[in-house]
């Protein structure tokens, strides 16, 4: 590991730490649930992510993020049939969400789920055209699998 990365892992374990102590003192507070669980995320901890997230969507059942992030934990833990009641979750409490049809069809696409893939990947265009300015890092991510899905990006 570079010094930059370690110097950024050492960042993310203290975030979690600060954040710990937070779940500590507010339990019931979602926001501390919801950054812990993005955190776990980032670290590559899918089974503490899904812990924090999950006790996110129980003291915010109607926040669509916290569906997708879910979708995403249960991705990463083999769990595909429960990531897609996620996701579908997520759709449903905000359908244009470009960034969840997106991770959704990600998600398919590796299961093999070309044509359902392809699907969510136009919900995504349509919805990233409604709201306009796409992130660099999603535009690359796009880039890559726009063609893929034989739609063009």
């Amino acid at each position: 590991i570079d010094a930059d990365t370690s110097n950024m892992l050492k960042e993310y374990v203290a975030a979690i730490s600060c954040l710990k102590r937070a779940h500590y003192l507010a339990p019931f507070e979602w926001r501390v649930c919801y950054n812990l669980g993005l955190a776990h995320l980032t670290m590559q901890q899918y089974a503490s992510a899904f812990h924090f997230i999950s006790a996110a969507i129980n003291l915010r059942p109607k926040f669509a993020p916290l569906f997708m992030l879910l979708g995403i934990a249960l991705t990463h833990l083999e769990d595909p049939t429960n990531a897609k009641q996620a996701y579908d979750q997520a759709i449903s409490i905000e359908p244009d969400n470009p960034i969840t049809h997106l991770n959704y069809a990600i998600m398919l696409f590796n299961h093999g789920e070309k044509s359902h893939a392809a699907t969510q990947y136009s919900k995504y265009e349509t919805c990233q055209k409604k709201k306009g300015g796409v992130d660099p890092d999603v535009n690359a991510l796009v880039a890559k699998l726009g063609p893929i899905l034989h739609l063009g990006s």
